[in-house]
């Protein structure tokens, strides 16, 4: 439960500099030489620890990623400087819904690559709203930071997509931003496979 990921350290959190991240971003190149792999279609998701990597991956590494789907994460660099991103860690602020302005999310954003001005990883914020361990206010600072970043604004609320219990948030016209809200759901919001790859752009 306690083996997670580095999301924590300036290594990490600044491109091409090191710490998990880049031991990511190497895996992901060599897997592309090995394999002669599409590099314009290299997507990331994950959960927990890995949604929070996800968010990671798409402020550090925007020129790698495509897309990316966090499920029950949190914002990019909402750890920022703690001894680690654990369960187990003495400061839980970020996991308890830590809150800055859209623009300061953002700002942490564009510090993990500065003068970066290519395309930016679309995304996808998937969060239980009955979840104790990463609060929902934790997505809800993720889609104030990359709607920032991606400059898009919430257009539409569409409750029962892609079930009943869920109210999917559209942010412009929905290809670059999505957050999608649980009500009953705890941690680790079940994944929806199909919807992901809709969003992915793998899928129709």
């Amino acid at each position: 439960m306690n083996n997670c990921w580095d999301v924590q350290s300036a290594d990490s959190l600044t491109h091409g500099q090191g710490g998990d991240a880049l031991g990511i971003v190497n895996m992901v190149n060599y897997t592309l030489t090995k394999y002669n792999g599409d590099a314009s279609r290299v997507y990331v998701m994950g959960a927990s620890s890995g949604a929070m990597m996800t968010n990671v991956m798409a402020g550090s590494y925007p020129d790698v990623f495509e897309a990316g789907a966090a499920f029950s994460g949190v914002a990019h660099a909402c750890f920022a400087g703690a001894a680690s991103a654990t369960p187990a860690s003495p400061n839980q602020t970020c996991a308890q819904g830590l809150q800055h302005t859209p623009q300061q999310w953002a700002n942490f954003v564009y510090n993990s690559y500065p003068g970066y001005t290519g395309r930016r990883t679309r995304i996808m914020i998937v969060h239980g709203l009955a979840d104790t361990l990463v609060r929902p206010q934790c997505a809800i600072e993720a889609l104030k930071q990359w709607s920032t970043v991606l400059d898009v604004t919430l257009t539409k609320n569409i409750t029962g997509v892609p079930s009943a219990a869920y109210t999917q948030e559209i942010y412009g016209d929905g290809t670059k931003l999505q957050g999608i809200f649980g009500a009953g759901v705890g941690h680790f919001a079940p994944v929806n496979e199909p919807e992901i790859l809709k969003f992915f752009g793998i899928t129709s």
